[in-house]
């Protein structure tokens, strides 16, 4: 595992990484914006995109139903991707995403809370709800943390058992809520949180997530080399002068609040945090200056067509992306757990 500058020869891999999927990432916009229940030609959405095809039928299809849809699944995948890079070398578990570490679920119960219990009903869906889906992912991290350093002192694989124990009960939680709701028109809206999807995309929920992400993606990449250093072992990086309980504790906290302001618009999406880094680092190594790019686009193409997917296998009916994602997700962990046994928390 080589964390060094790119020299020349990595560099030109680099660029070529990022260009091939920044061009990916192009084609996945354009066909999720052209394929659905009603097909549109690719040039007329180009058209549209570009202002010169103003009159067209198409329009409102490709700007005000799918255009916020992908762009919001953009904004998600890449997050979840760079969230779970950095979760992964906090606790130095290949293994450890969003989810493993119960941020997700923290984020789907607050939100689920608030949908059954009618709180704050005066106010806007895009208030109450992404306020409620950060305070449940921040409260989750709190629980987590506490617990690990519970009895003894903070280890990795203390963070990650904490983080599997959360997350289970918050989900067991979440479905005691469901469960005991009165409102059958409760469920539908509730599985949303619980299976994650993009469907209820609007332009007016782009802008937290899309400020959040590009915030908390500046904010670490000026991070790269401690998170290196953590990555390469919590001893030497104390030797070095890293204050590793406080780096971990503050970008913990960061991660768990760009997942809670991702998670309020999208619902609960596994395992994006998982499947991207561990691909990208087999692209481009591990050093997280590189890395980071890397992850947000490979994170961005893996979701757009996720989606795509999920809207075009049983048209008309609408898939939860958290469904498909879960399926390709669940095998890849099993994988990464034959290939990489010692990945497993003791």
């Amino acid at each position: 595992m080589s964390c060094r500058t790119p020299a020349p020869r990595r560099l030109l891999r680099y660029t070529l990484v990022l260009g091939a999927l920044a061009a990916l990432l192009a084609a996945a916009v354009l066909a999720a914006l052209a394929l659905g229940s009603v097909r549109i030609p690719p040039g007329q959405v180009l058209s549209i995109l570009t202002g010169r095809a103003d009159a067209s039928p198409f329009r409102t299809i490709v700007l005000d139903v799918r255009l916020p849809r992908v762009l919001l699944g953009i904004v998600v995948g890449a997050g979840l991707a760079v969230i779970g890079t950095v979760l992964q070398a906090l606790v130095r578990n290949q293994l450890a995403d969003p989810f493993l570490l119960g941020v997700s679920s923290g984020a789907s119960t607050g939100a689920v809370l608030v949908i059954v219990l009618g709180i704050g009903a005066t106010l806007t869906t895009t208030v109450t709800i992404p306020a409620a889906a950060f305070a449940g992912a921040l409260l989750s991290l709190l629980l987590v943390y506490t617990l690990a350093r519970g009895g003894g002192g903070l280890t990795t694989n203390r963070l990650v058992l904490a983080g599997v124990a959360v997350s289970y009960v918050l989900s067991a939680l979440t479905s005691l809520i469901l469960v005991t709701s009165a409102r059958a028109d409760h469920l539908q809206e509730v599985l949303y949180w619980t299976l994650g999807g993009l469907g209820a995309a609007r332009w007016d929920m782009l802008a937290l997530p899309t400020v959040t992400l590009a915030a908390g993606t500046a904010v670490l990449l000026t991070l790269a080399r401690p998170l290196d250093l953590l990555l390469m072992g919590e001893e030497g990086a104390t030797v070095l002068g890293l204050d590793t309980a406080r780096f971990r504790a503050a970008v913990f906290v960061l991660a768990s609040l760009m997942t809670g302001a991702l998670v309020a618009y999208s619902g609960a999406i596994g395992f994006v945090g998982l499947m991207v880094p561990h691909m990208a680092r087999m692209a481009v190594g591990a050093a997280h200056r590189a890395l980071l790019p890397v992850v947000a686009l490979g994170g961005a193409v893996f979701l757009v067509l996720a989606d795509l997917a999920a809207r075009t296998l049983a048209a008309p009916q609408d898939i939860p992306v958290g469904v498909l994602t879960a399926l390709t997700g669940g095998p890849f962990f099993l994988w990464m757990l034959r290939r990489r046994p010692e990945a497993a928390p003791a």
